[in-house]
């Protein structure tokens, strides 16, 4: 059990953090270079880092090497799943100066959802053990499916939540005042803006049926996995613009995400026969990616020179 103070200070860096974020994006009006979305992303990366130091000086090393393999985790999903977010935004025509705030919206959704589905999770491994060898299945399903599927295109029009909204209100395409919903002859209508905020948020929905059980195989302890993935998810605005700009240099990145989920899977498989130690979890986690972003970053250089 952790102490009340950690909660605490999680909120009060989260909140401050968010506020900066905020402040920054919003003064680039989403027009973020490499090199900024770069230092942000060091900078979110470094805050994650740090607050794991104090989990580390507060609670062991034990609970700082599971937020640490947590947050390794959830981030390189979360790089997978920004790709999505690029499609998304470019089927709505959003323009890059209400990105942001589409963003900021859909993050703020996901931090809510996400500790629904975490307290879920946990309370469902520790009364059904057997729910962990399910969590185990599902991640080593979505791994063969990302080696063997084709890459498909997203197609946001048949988002089913988005249909759903679709019977409720009428959507109006004019989004140039950069608010969601407005008014034409009297009758309400939601913008594409709002629409495409659904779609983020349905979208980090499934995201999250593959990204909780993965930390649930490092540990079940409900504040280690809220933190590691609420570290990752408030830097995605940062993350979005920086990969927005690098979309096709990593080509051997899903390979690499697909293998830490078939590993991540196994893992929750043998659980009850061997505990593998948290520190080679991480270390081999960490391996698998290096390896992914170096084949994809080689592979560019080789393509750039000839």
């Amino acid at each position: 059990m952790h102490h009340l103070y950690l909660w605490i200070l999680f909120w009060v860096v989260v909140i401050i953090a968010l506020g900066l974020d905020l402040f920054i994006l919003n003064k680039h009006h989403g027009h973020v270079s490499i090199k900024d979305a770069s230092v942000m992303v060091v900078a979110w990366v470094t805050l994650a880092l740090c607050f794991g130091g104090v989990i580390w000086f507060a609670s062991g090393m034990q609970s700082a090497l599971e937020f640490f393999t947590g947050y390794v985790i959830e981030y390189s999903l979360s790089i997978d799943n920004m790709f999505v977010f690029i499609m998304i935004f470019t089927y709505f025509a959003v323009p890059k100066d209400h990105q942001p705030k589409v963003l900021l919206w859909g993050i703020l959704g996901a931090v809510v959802m996400r500790f629904i589905f975490i307290f879920i999770g946990v309370q469902l491994i520790t009364r059904f053990t057997f729910m962990i060898y399910v969590f185990g299945a599902i991640l080593i399903y979505t791994a063969i499916k990302m080696l063997v599927g084709k890459d498909e295109q997203i197609d946001p029009s048949k988002n089913p939540v988005l249909k759903l909204m679709k019977k409720i209100i009428p959507i109006n395409e004019n989004i140039s005042n950069g608010n969601f919903f407005c008014r034409e002859n009297g009758k309400l209508f939601a913008t594409t803006l709002l629409a495409t905020v659904v779609v983020i948020e349905a979208s980090d929905l499934v995201f999250a049926v593959d990204s909780i059980p993965a930390v649930l195989a490092v540990t079940q302890d409900t504040f280690i996995v809220y933190t590691s993935n609420i570290f990752a998810i408030i830097g995605l605005r940062s993350l979005y613009f920086l990969l927005a700009g690098m979309a096709n240099k990593f080509e051997y990145l899903k390979y690499g995400i697909a293998a830490v989920l078939a590993f991540v899977g196994i893992k929750m498989l043998i659980s009850h026969y061997y505990k593998m130690p948290t520190v080679i979890s991480l270390l081999t986690i960490v391996i698998i990616l290096g390896i992914a972003v170096s084949a994809s970053v080689i592979k560019n250089k080789k393509a750039v020179k000839n």
